[in-house]
């Protein structure tokens, strides 16, 4: 750690943050733990760079709509998400994710990205050219949804001719597009760590069988219709364990959509080391990968609990008091 950390007591100007938030489904509920403890502990966060999930937090939480949008996240069951995950049958993507984007945009209203109160840009990628693309202006949910469509599971947006996904694709942790963001420290939070050996309750297939996803599923195989089939097929990746169950059997079992989403994530981990290695952040926050699943979007409480965990190590770590103005 090469620059000060300064706390805001005896007259200090608060240290000025700015946030590259990274890549990593559901694990970006930990980006909501990560601003709440930074502000918990008075810094002054003065710009945001966000990839897919970390796009959206980041954007709403310029748009100052983090509060409000945390105590809708804590409240989604798995009933709810199934509901909310709109099966797309003869789209690019297992679902369309309209229905969540619907109540994120009642969240943020009509926020255009140049009147926010902070610099903020959302970062996608353009899957014609192969280049990412970085929305600095227009209208913020347009920019969040181009950013979070997640390869496989959200189907892709198409904005001016170009066939826009997932920011992670290219930028996994868009420590780049911060440059421009005037600040004393530059905060990467990757969601593509090391593997823990923590019992998170999920991510690597430690978390039993859903009852409710175990009588879609049967259902599903009885009726055997189109769009009962799909959710069949693609809903067993979201909630089923990984290993089998059985205690004499220790072959890992991977579902179609399991065995794309790992791949995924170890490419978007390999290009993320290479990415720092040339731009470093000041401060590295990672969250393991295996602390939840991609679509484990019904986890939000633990993994904010865990962000604001993975904060405060890291700045006890780096020798940063916390702040607490009479």
């Amino acid at each position: 750690m090469t620059k000060a950390i300064a706390a805001t007591g005896d007259g200090a100007e608060p240290t000025k943050v700015v946030l590259a938030l990274g890549s990593g489904g559901a694990r970006g509920y930990a980006h909501i733990g990560v601003i709440k403890e930074l502000e918990r502990r008075g810094f002054d966060i003065v710009g945001v760079a966000g990839s897919s999930m970390g796009a959206l937090i980041g954007g709403v939480y310029a748009a100052g709509k983090l509060d409000e949008f945390a105590e809708w996240t804590k409240t989604l069951t798995q009933l709810e998400m199934i509901r909310l995950l709109d099966v797309a049958m003869s789209e690019p993507g297992a679902i369309r994710a309209e229905k969540i984007l619907d109540r994120i945009r009642e969240i943020l209203g009509k926020t255009q990205i140049e009147d926010l109160a902070i610099p903020y840009i959302a970062v996608a990628t353009d899957l014609s050219t192969g280049r990412s693309v970085w929305f600095q202006r227009g209208a913020l949910d347009s920019a969040i949804r181009a950013s979070i469509a997640i390869p496989g599971f959200i189907t892709p947006t198409i904005a001016n001719g170009r066939i826009l996904a997932d920011g992670g694709i290219l930028d996994p942790l868009p420590i780049i597009a911060t440059s421009g963001m005037e600040g004393d420290l530059v905060i990467g939070v990757n969601l593509n760590g090391p593997a823990s050996d923590g019992d998170w309750g999920g991510g690597d297939g430690i978390r039993p069988v859903d009852e409710l996803v175990g009588r879609i599923r049967r259902s599903a195989e009885r009726l055997r219709a189109p769009v009962n089939s799909a959710f069949a097929r693609w809903a067993p990746s979201l909630m089923e364990p990984e290993h089998d169950p059985e205690p004499s059997s220790h072959e890992p079992r991977l579902g179609r959509l399991e065995v794309m989403n790992r791949s995924l994530e170890l490419m978007q981990a390999a290009l993320a080391r290479y990415q720092r290695a040339g731009n470093p952040p000041d401060i590295l926050i990672d969250v393991p990968r295996n602390s939840a699943k991609v679509l484990e979007f019904h986890r939000a409480e633990e993994l904010i609990t865990l962000g604001e965990k993975l904060m405060a190590d890291a700045l006890d770590a780096a020798g940063a008091s916390s702040v607490v103005n009479a």
